[in-house]
């Protein structure tokens, strides 16, 4: 599932291919439903206002019309893509809105794990009320993290995954923040000192910044809206490293699971 750094990288190349503000002209869905059924009013709502900017919140994408929006989250398998006329329609396309440059933007997903919905207010929508402050803005601070740690007693990998602790942070990001930070994934969160927290934020934003600029990870089926591929996973260290040597002290990397997810880390360099 696509994290902070594939949503990003995709609102990036959105806003340079379609050169805002743009007035949607048409919105169509092509089945009734993704992971929620379409409030069909409120979307089409939108149909000739101006589209003038697009947004993230956390692993979320915002397009911010006049007067309110559309939230997109792309699930597992979604993304998004520009044509032009003539259209070649592919198999899963399920919505296409077109605006006023001739481009129509595409929505294709196969397994329909999506979201898509619509907000009058971003403060509103009842998927973004209790969002954590964003890893690569300076409402992240190790205080602040440190503060919202406090009375968490579950591991700490599993907590920075909380998207009211972190906004936008996943399964792979988790895994390198706290191999570079040098943090047992099972620690206690509330037991990280201020110095660790201090540590954890820094290195967070040093790996998004990173994979923002290698296009994110295209681990799974994750794609960029030209369709080609990021590149971060070229440079994981310890995510899906089972059993290869830990770049630091060649130790046998592990795997278990927590929080029934897919937990990688090094015994070594991460007591």
């Amino acid at each position: 599932m696509p994290e902070l750094p594939e949503v990003e990288t995709v609102r990036l190349e959105l806003l340079n291919q379609l050169q805002l503000p743009l007035t949607l002209r048409k919105i169509t869905f092509h089945r009734a439903d993704l992971r929620n059924k379409f409030n069909l009013k409120l979307l089409k709502s939108f149909e000739g206002q101006k589209l003038e900017n697009i947004a993230r919140r956390s692993k979320y994408l915002l397009f911010q019309f006049a007067k309110g929006g559309i939230l997109s989250h792309l699930g597992m398998t979604g993304h998004w893509r520009i044509e032009v006329v003539p259209i070649r329609f592919r198999k899963h396309d399920h919505i296409q809105m077109d605006f006023s440059s001739g481009q129509t933007l595409l929505y294709n997903d196969p397994r329909r794990f999506g979201f898509f919905d619509g907000f009058q207010q971003i403060s509103e929508h009842s998927l973004l009320k209790h969002i954590g402050p964003e890893p690569l803005s300076d409402d992240l601070t190790g205080e602040v993290l440190r503060e919202n740690l406090k009375s968490r007693s579950g591991a700490i990998k599993s907590v920075l995954m909380n998207q009211a602790v972190v906004a936008g942070v996943g399964n792979i990001y988790a895994s390198e923040v706290l191999f570079k930070a040098g943090l047992n994934p099972s620690k206690r969160a509330s037991s990280l000192s201020q110095k660790d927290c201090d540590l954890v934020v820094r290195e967070l934003k040093i790996i998004l910044q990173k994979s923002i600029h290698l296009g994110g990870s295209s681990f799974d089926d994750f794609r960029h809206v030209s369709g080609e591929k990021g590149a971060f996973q070229n440079h994981f260290l310890v995510y899906d490293q089972a059993g290869l040597p830990c770049c630091k002290c060649g130790q046998k990397i592990q795997k278990k699971a927590l929080s029934g997810r897919s937990t990688y880390w090094c015994r070594v360099c991460q007591k």
